[in-house]
């Protein structure tokens, strides 16, 4: 969901936070970069998550 500023709701951002962590195993600290990078663009974030997770 979008507020009238143009961004997504806080709660769209925890959601998606929480099932990047959950889906990918990078750490929160890490989704939420990511989310504040890339948006809400799912299949990027997915992308990004994985790279990132399978780095030493």
């Amino acid at each position: 969901m979008i507020d009238k500023s143009g961004m997504p709701q806080k709660t769209d951002i925890g959601f998606a936070v929480r099932r990047l962590v959950s889906e990918t195993g990078i750490t929160v600290a890490q989704a939420t970069e990511l989310i504040a990078l890339l948006g809400l663009n799912w299949s990027s974030l997915l992308r990004e998550a994985r790279i990132m997770n399978s780095k030493p």
